[in-house]
This record gives structure tokens, sequence and C-alpha cells, in this order.
């Protein structure tokens, strides 16, 4: 469910390839995904990673058939199921080389923390984001750390609790995207933050981005613990079932009292 393609520089495309689907992040795709950023990892020929989704979207979050098959397993199914969320987020966070996001269409919930995982992002000026969990009883739970340390906590809690969906000028005021720009300009948008790249030395730049994150905010093998835990928390509780129902059945959740 990924297409990964390497070009004669050592430009690697990374591309979610579940579009029917608006690369919803099920167990294959994260997968996939987790498998692809290994590879990567070691592969000293990619010298850039280009993030982006085939189809009309970027990553419309998680699967919410897939969620709901997790809810309904025993303890161990969950926390295996969360845990491979956060590792995949992890493995995409913790490349070597740069990782340069091309967001269209849509990004929501797991779609914004798949965008800060990215060194940089840009983004169409039609995108429309938002953490939009909290509408379905869930919480931004395995993507929170790599949100909070892209947005920081006051532009965080801006969008972080609300579902609330906002624009991609918005996103670049969030930090979420460095820049927006018109669809037809997307592709040479990521190709000029590409190119530098293609002058640096591989072994530095590798060097220099770990170096940035020893010094950002602590994503430790705790604060994955903690992410897993909120997720789990969360899933036993009473309002993502209650959540994951009411969008299925097309109805409001209980708790949903806006005209």
């Amino acid at each position: 469910m990924i297409n990964l393609s390497v070009d004669s520089r050592g430009v690697a495309t990374l591309a979610l390839a579940r579009p029917d689907k608006h690369n919803a992040l099920s167990q294959a795709l994260i997968d996939d995904l987790r498998d692809a950023a290994d590879r990567i990892a070691t592969d000293r020929g990619i010298r850039v990673v280009v993030l982006a989704g085939q189809g009309p979207s970027f990553c419309a979050g998680g699967d919410l058939g897939w969620m709901r098959d997790q809810m309904a397993g025993d303890e161990a199914m969950k926390r295996a199921a969360a845990r491979s969320i956060a590792e995949m987020l992890g493995a995409l966070n913790r490349l070597p080389q740069p990782v340069i996001g091309r967001v269209h269409g849509n990004a929501f919930g797991g779609g914004v923390g798949m965008a800060c995982v990215c060194d940089v992002a840009i983004a169409a000026d039609h995108v429309k984001f938002g953490l939009t969990e909290t509408k379905l009883g869930l919480i931004p739970a395995t993507i929170g750390p790599y949100v909070l340390a892209r947005m920081g906590e006051a532009h965080a809690r801006r969008v972080f609790m609300s579902s609330r969906v906002f624009d991609a000028a918005e996103a670049v005021t969030l930090g979420i995207v460095a820049k927006a720009v018109p669809a037809d300009d997307l592709d040479v948008a990521v190709e000029a933050e590409v190119i530098p790249y293609l002058a640096c030395a591989p072994g530095a730049v590798a060097a220099a981005k770990a170096y940035a994150r020893s010094l950002g905010p602590v994503i430790d093998a705790a604060t994955v613990a903690r992410s897993i835990d909120a997720l789990i928390a969360q899933w036993n509780g009473d309002e993502a079932p209650e959540g994951i129902a009411a969008f299925f059945k097309k109805r409001k959740p209980r708790w949903n009292t806006a005209s």
C-alpha cells in the first residue's frame, strides 16, 4: 500500500498508495510505511525523501473500520495495534535523510501527524487540515508528541481538542507546513526544498538532523509509551465506540449538540 521509487539523484518518493480510501491508515499501510522507513534508513544511496500521497488526499487519518476492529479485540491486540502506529511514526521521524512532505487534498488526524514528522512540509493552498479525533471520541494520541514538537503547546492547543477544520494558510501560521502554494506549483515548491540537499554532504546532513532532534522536545521510549497508553484508554472508554458507531451509521454521536 505504498509506492517507493528512487531517482538517479538519490531522491526517494515514498507515496501512500491507498487512494480509494484517501490513504487512511490501515494496519497494512502502517506496516508498509514502517518497513519502507527501515529500508530507507539503511540505504546510503538515498539522500532525500519526499513523503506524498496518491489520489485525492494526502492522508485522511486512521481507518475507522480498522480502529473499530482493534477496539473489539483483547488488550494485547489493542496494544500491538497502538504500538504499530507509534513505531511507524517514530521510524519516519528518525530517518537520517531529510524528509519533505508534499501535502495535497486533505490531511486529517494522522495525516497531520504525518506532515509533522517531516522536516519540512509544503501544502497546496486548497488543503484542509484538522485534528478531528475528539468529535469521534478519540484524541490525537500517538501523533501527539510529533504534533507538539512541530507546533509548540500554544499553537497546538488552538486546534488539538476542537476537531476544527482549518485551511492551509492557518496551517502555515501553526507551523504544520512551511508554506502553501497553488496546486499547480506544488511539485516545483517541493523540488525547491529538495535541491539544496543535493549539494550537501549526506553524512553531515544526517548528523545535523540527529543533533537538531536531540536539542528539541524529548520523544523517548517513555513518551511513546504514554502516547500508546493514551490511545488505548480512549479505545477502552465509552466515547470512542459511540463516536465510531455514529460515523458508520451516519448519525450524530450523543454528545453532539451543534446545530
